[in-house]
């Protein structure tokens, strides 16, 4: 529903579906629309012109144009019908099944794909034309099954990750049938693709039946057709060349309708998978207005009112703290307050079609926000990155030492022998069991936690002042997870690497952080030392966090929730944001912008209500 919401505001695709829907039930009303038979002559008006009772006019043997271009467009779009329908029966039929069951069905059916992209389509409709005469009927369903393989090839790419996902493991366990699982939990995942190669081929259906009757082995004369009103329009276009725009026009606008149709549909469909919930970019709340400090004096990064937007809608508004060197800064939050954008945006990676809007990023002295050769300079060298999940991070085609040694030469300049070497030290540093052997091995070899380790010593290898690192624990299990974070500590206390550390893990930020910031809705709402917001968090949400820690159940705390969810940027409330989920909120919090306020030394809050909160005891 969201998809098609998003098809309908794009101009292009609100203009193609029109033409499609006018065609379609002007084709189907032919005889309603049309005041003349498709086969009447009236000899008195030849090659006529457009007129009251001919509004296209007429052909060489006086027969209306307008009836026979809406009488000859119901064979040609039944003709694209029947093609498509064979081309989705077949394809995605096939796709579905290699993907899903992958073994010998998979082999089976990429070797029948492949023979079929061998053969020449357009060869065989016409031998199958020559047994059939003037069936178009068995000609377009020939052509739709011979052009599937484009579409098994493309679903069964698709296929072959979605059966991967947790939720189709959870469908099995549940005992559902493969063909349950396929119908309800793979195949609406590949809707809009679906959608997408149906519109392409339609497009292509149209030429080879507007083809085919243009050569007159479609409907045969004086029967009606787009293939051969084109035809007709040819044979006189040195006399009545007005004739070829009725015949012509309608078959390239249904030609660049479906086109555009499938673009829009993957645009659309795109949009909805890389920025979730951002339907439109409505206009943005007000952000109070709050003073912009200079960078803190020997702070290595400052960042002062960072406003990020993706595709026009801001998802950060206004962040700022510093990071000392050597220090480590936990980020927190749930999913969707805008850490890991955050994070991406210090280095100019903003997802999707994101890009900074506002705000300063003073790294080492330097605004990288103002200069974009030194942010490419920057990164690697000052400021590394390592991610949540290291396959993605990890060429699958390249070894370990492959990818490394490039990174090393790119920063260092030494040679291949001397990179060789250093790789081997970083591998040795972060904790590598046989640094050689790993190495030579590729991405998919690792685990898990040994990935996460190569993807550190990747970080490391340009000798980076600065770790970023975005939940670099989440993808592996408990005990790797406290080796990882183990690692982490180490190697800043050998290397005094300063760490930005994005987290939802509170006992991640008691391990690693001397301070941590708080954000919600795109927003920071609480910064303090760790053990100051651990004592007494200052704003309701970090109490609501710091109480609904996991980890205080093994101290015999009882555990709470925070009822509600984050609000999409697009649903942002313009006075506090956490208003709808906090039980202190007032009229007072709804009317206006919260600004960020120092109730203590060292302590920052977003909150008017902090006396209150504190006089309750949220003491942890």
């Amino acid at each position: 529903m969201k998809t098609t919401s998003r098809l309908l505001r794009r101009p292009a695709a609100v203009v193609a579906v029109a033409w499609l829907v006018l065609l379609t039930v002007a084709t189907a009303c032919a005889p309603l629309i049309a005041a003349h038979g498709p086969l009447d002559q009236d000899l008195s008006h030849v090659l006529a012109l457009p007129s009251a009772s001919h509004p296209l006019g007429t052909d060489s043997l006086g027969r209306d144009l307008l009836s026979r271009l809406l009488y000859g467009g119901q064979p040609a779009l039944l003709a694209v019908a029947e093609a498509l329908v064979a081309h989705l029966v077949v394809g995605v039929t096939l796709g579905l099944v290699a993907g899903y069951l992958g073994g010998w069905a998979d082999t089976l059916i990429t070797r029948v794909g492949d023979l079929l992209f061998a053969l020449p389509a357009i060869i065989i409709v016409l031998v199958v034309l020559s047994v059939f005469p003037g069936n178009l009927h068995a000609a377009m369903i020939t052509f739709g099954v011979l052009g599937s393989p484009g579409l098994i090839r493309v679903l069964r790419s698709r296929t072959l990750g979605i059966r991967q996902e947790m939720y189709v493991a959870a469908a099995r366990v549940c005992g559902l049938s493969d063909a349950q699982i396929l119908l309800r939990h793979v195949l609406p995942r590949l809707t809009s693709t679906v959608i997408v190669q149906a519109a392409l081929f339609s497009a292509v259906a149209v030429i080879i039946q507007a083809g085919l009757g243009f050569l007159g082995l479609g409907a045969q004369p004086p029967a009606p057709s787009w293939g051969g009103l084109v035809a007709d329009a040819s044979q006189v276009i040195d006399r009545d060349p007005w004739m070829l725009v009725p015949a012509g026009v309608p078959l390239v606008l249904t030609v660049v309708a479906l086109s555009m149709l499938g673009d829009a549909i993957r645009d659309s469909a795109v949009e909805s998978w890389s920025v979730s919930k951002l339907a439109t970019a409505s206009a943005p709340p007000p952000v109070a207005k709050e003073h912009a400090e200079a960078p803190v004096p020997g702070a290595l990064l400052s960042v002062r009112d960072l406003t990020v937007e993706i595709d026009g809608v801001p998802v950060v508004q206004g962040v700022s703290f510093d990071v000392m060197p050597g220090e480590t800064l936990g980020v927190v939050g749930e999913s969707g307050c805008g850490k890991s954008v955050t994070a991406l945006g210090v280095l100019g990676l903003v997802p999707g079609n994101g890009r900074v809007t506002g705000g300063r990023v003073v790294f080492a002295g330097t605004d990288l926000t103002a200069s974009p050769t030194e942010l490419a300079r920057v990164r690697g060298s000052g400021i590394a990155y390592v991610s949540q999940d290291p396959m993605v991070a990890l060429d699958p085609t390249f070894t370990v030492l492959s990818q490394l040694r490039e990174a090393v030469r790119r920063h260092s300049g030494a040679n291949r022998e001397q990179a060789r070497e250093r790789v081997l030290e970083l591998l040795a540093m972060v904790g590598v069991p046989d640094p050689e052997g790993v190495a030579g091995r590729y991405p998919h070899q690792l685990s898990g936690g040994l990935a996460q380790r190569v993807l550190i010593a990747l970080a490391l290898a340009g000798r980076p002042k600065l770790l970023i690192a975005d939940e670099p624990t989440t993808a592996l299990d408990v005990s790797v997870q406290k080796e990882i974070l183990t690692l982490l500590h180490t190697l800043q206390r050998r290397t005094g690497i300063a760490v930005l550390i994005v987290t939802h893990d509170w006992g991640v930020v008691a391990t690693l952080c001397h301070r941590s910031l708080v954000m919600y809705a795109g927003q920071v709402v609480e910064q303090a030392d760790v053990e100051s917001m651990f004592v007494r968090p200052l704003h309701p949400y970090t109490a609501g966090l710091l109480a609904a820690n996991p980890h205080r159940a093994a101290h015999g705390h009882a555990l709470t929730t925070i009822p509600g969810t984050v609000p999409s940027p697009r649903e942002w409330p313009v006075g506090c944001r956490f208003a709808a989920r906090c039980p202190y909120a007032g009229d007072d919090c709804r009317a206006a912008p919260v600004a960020l306020t120092g109730p203590a030394p060292a302590r920052l809050t977003r909150c008017l209500h902090v006396e209150e909160l504190v006089s309750e005891g949220a003491r942890l």
